[in-house]
């Protein structure tokens, strides 16, 4: 009799779980939510993003060629736009590859050594993200303005810091610079330093073990980081529009040069340049999806690295 009964009790672990199973007839997805549930998700965040992304993007286009293709093409190419553009570009050429030095080199210091200050290091990366970007031109006025400490020096021997392009490619690099670093730390942690002790104990040199170890692991994060870098820089506004001067034609970037055309009631123009700008924008994602797609494989084997 006892046999029997204990013949006839379930395992206790099928006991333990059955209660949370779902019904038979219950149709659930892989990671146990209904299909109410799972489609009420996807209808929300493409919702989401139709509102506050696909729409305002369609508008500015939309506004942009309202006047027809001629007058698009008159409110790009005219001189104050142009050199408008040429700023942004050369502004963005700047800052991104110093970025890029500067975020391979606290990355590499931070997830590969200990050392004191690390834990203060790895904060002040996080300084322009809590600092408004308006605050951070104020900081580069208070340094090389004409009432600064050194603005006589600088005065007195030409050097022209605000209201000229390095004013501009300093706010530019200060709020940018933590983009390419934030993406490399979290990897180059997880990955550890295995790798580049075993290749500089089979004799390989310091930047031998970077070139063929290190940043074969990194690329792709390195590539979404200076993505991130390059649209934040081409779109920034408030820290360079402290440190421009607004001179029409000599320190407007992009942003600017919208937001003059469109205090001046042209707003044809203002769209025009402004979809010139999302263009470049979309651009740099049209790349990356392009890459994604050529090294899929490969990026696959970096992220189960």
């Amino acid at each position: 009799m006892a046999n029997a009964n204990l013949a006839s009790t379930p395992p206790l672990g099928e006991a333990a779980i059955a209660p949370l199973l779902p019904p038979a007839h219950s149709k659930t997805s892989a990671t146990g939510e209904k299909a109410a549930t799972r489609w009420t998700l996807i209808a929300i965040a493409i919702g989401f993003l139709a509102l506050f992304v696909l729409l305002p993007l369609g508008a500015v286009f939309a506004e942009a060629f309202r006047a027809g293709f001629g007058a698009y093409w008159e409110a790009v190419s005219e001189p104050d736009a142009v050199a408008a553009i040429k700023l942004t570009l050369l502004a963005a050429g700047i800052a991104v590859p110093a970025n890029l030095v500067f975020g391979i080199a606290a990355s590499w210091a931070i997830a590969k050594y200990e050392f004191r200050g690390k834990s203060l290091l790895n904060t002040l990366i996080d300084l322009p993200f809590s600092i408004s970007p308006v605050i951070s031109g104020l900081i580069y006025i208070l340094l090389f303005g004409a009432q600064s400490v050194l603005g006589p020096f600088l005065r007195e021997h030409g050097i022209e810091i605000v209201f000229a392009l390095p004013g501009i490619v300093l706010a530019t690099i200060f709020v940018t610079f933590p983009f390419i670093a934030r993406e490399l730390i979290p990897l180059m942690q997880e990955q550890g330093t295995a790798e580049e002790e075993a290749a500089l104990t089979l004799g390989a040199s310091g930047w031998r073990t970077f070139w063929h170890v290190t940043l074969p692991n990194i690329r792709w994060a390195l590539l979404y980081g200076v993505i991130l870098c390059n649209a934040r820089a081409m779109g920034e506004f408030g820290a360079v529009s402290v440190v421009s001067g607004h001179i029409r034609g000599e320190t407007n970037t992009m942003p600017l040069h919208v937001e003059i055309l469109y205090n001046e009631y042209n707003f044809a123009a203002a769209f025009a340049v402004a979809s010139l700008l999302a263009l470049l924008a979309l651009l740099t994602l049209i790349v990356k999806l392009v890459l994604e797609w050529l090294y899929a494989d490969q990026i696959a084997g970096t992220r189960r690295h």
